[in-house]
């Protein structure tokens, strides 16, 4: 529970209020626990936080994923892409996982996605053949298109 100094508006709270909480987006999925809140050094507003999701899988979202702060949960406006979920294609078959994820090195927005189907192979997926994220990334590829991809 949060100590309430004197002068404080009602809307302001301390990071470490946050920590913990769960992160769950607009479906009700959960992608882990909030483990750090990221300040912009020159602006000091939230810039993104990273996720622990168990055993070594932290991952970081920027601040246009965060909808809002309730007191039990972190909302997300959207799902985000991670590593290690499952890929299927636009008819729900299975394809992979996703091993790596691509970003512009400049905006860090997400370019395409590295997905491995076994042990040996992988294919780089544009963002644009992305269907719909969630539990499962749904591509917009039948399995056959996928597997004629170069």
């Amino acid at each position: 529970m949060a100590t309430i100094l004197e002068g404080m508006t009602e809307n302001i709270c301390t990071a470490d209020e946050f920590t913990g909480k769960k992160v769950v987006d607009r479906e009700g999925i959960e992608y882990g626990k909030v483990k750090h809140i990221h300040i912009n050094q020159e602006t000091l507003a939230v810039s993104g936080v990273t996720i622990h999701q168990g055993f070594n899988k932290d991952y970081y979202l920027t601040n246009d994923y965060i909808d809002k702060f309730t007191t039990e949960t972190l909302l997300l406006s959207r799902p985000p892409i991670r590593t290690g979920v499952q890929v299927v294609d636009i008819d729900g078959h299975k394809i992979g996982k996703v091993k790596r994820l691509v970003k512009n090195n400049d905006t860090n927005e997400l370019q395409s996605i590295e997905v491995s189907d076994g042990m040996l192979h992988t294919k780089i997926i544009s963002k644009a053949e992305v269907w719909g994220v969630g539990e499962k990334i749904i591509l917009k590829l039948t399995k056959q298109q996928f597997k004629e991809l170069h």
